[in-house]
């Protein structure tokens, strides 16, 4: 039996960009924000503009598609299958919140695919996938200590900070291990091809996940006592070798963020109807 290696990379990459120039705080405010304004909407007239700019601001990192295409099938896929799993355990949450029934077709038993409930469903799947773009903008542009230099100039204690540091920092690492069990298990026979099932491949994933898991607690402990051991967290404050100052430009996408969330905010107070539907 073949399988096919896979590989995956989810962590900051060096290139000169716009977005790479930002302070770390700005886009650790860009993606806050970001979440925020999906939070308090299920309207597509917000939702896939966000997409779409996401998307580019992601070209923009110029990080080629090779390295997070795993990641998006991934995502997709997860998003598909919650779709799914939100119409069998609720097959009438769309005509509920809209109000109105409009039947397409029917599946098995008391299963109807409704015009509302498809629609829902599309809304809450792009939902969740508008922050799927900013999510790898801000990793894959924002170096960790100098983020948590930024985090702690701003008052953020240093010990949040560089747990802020560490947890960017380790997630190569994490995807090391991941990478190298994903391909230990596959010389062992564990299957995760299209030559098997989705049940199957969720299946196998679960042999790759729990050794995983250990490897990342035995490796915090490690890092936890060496910190220890070379007395972090005795003094009130410390400093930090990369830190980037803020500037005009920085100053000028936060006070943008800021009114933006706040209109998001106002219309969340003010909308009488929590889902655009534009078929009534």
């Amino acid at each position: 039996m073949s399988t096919k290696k896979q590989s995956f990379g989810i962590n900051y990459v060096d290139i000169d960009t716009w977005l790479h120039r930002l302070n770390g705080v700005t886009k650790f405010l860009l993606f806050i924000s970001w979440i925020t304004v999906v939070l308090t909407t299920f309207d597509l007239r917000i939702i896939i503009p966000l997409i779409l700019f996401g998307l580019f601001l992601l070209k923009e990192t110029k990080v080629p598609y090779i390295a997070y295409k795993p990641l998006l099938i991934g995502t997709l896929s997860v998003l598909s299958m919650n779709a799914v799993f939100m119409f069998l355990l609720a097959p009438n949450q769309g005509n509920e919140l809209i109000g109105t029934t409009t039947e397409l077709f029917p599946i098995f038993g008391h299963y109807v695919v409704t015009q509302e409930t498809l629609f829902y469903l599309i809304t809450v799947t792009l939902k969740y996938f508008s922050m799927f773009p900013i999510a790898l903008v801000f990793v894959f542009t924002t170096h960790p200590t100098e983020f948590a230099a930024s985090l702690n100039r701003i008052g953020l204690p240093y010990k949040i900070a560089y747990a802020v540091s560490l947890t960017l920092r380790y997630l190569p690492e994490v995807k090391s291990d991941f990478v190298n069990i994903m391909h230990a298990q596959q010389a062992r026979g564990v299957d995760l091809s299209k030559n098997v099932s989705v049940f199957t491949r969720i299946s196998n994933l679960a042999k790759i996940l729990g050794p995983l898991i250990f490897s990342s607690l035995d490796r915090a402990d490690e890092i936890s006592n060496a910190m220890v051991l070379r007395g972090f967290g005795r003094g009130k404050s410390r400093t930090w070798f990369s830190e980037k100052s803020i500037t005009k430009t920085d100053k000028l996408i936060m006070l943008s963020l800021f009114l933006v969330v706040s209109l998001a905010i106002t219309k969340k107070i003010m909308d009488t109807s929590m889902f655009w539907y534009p078929l009534s």
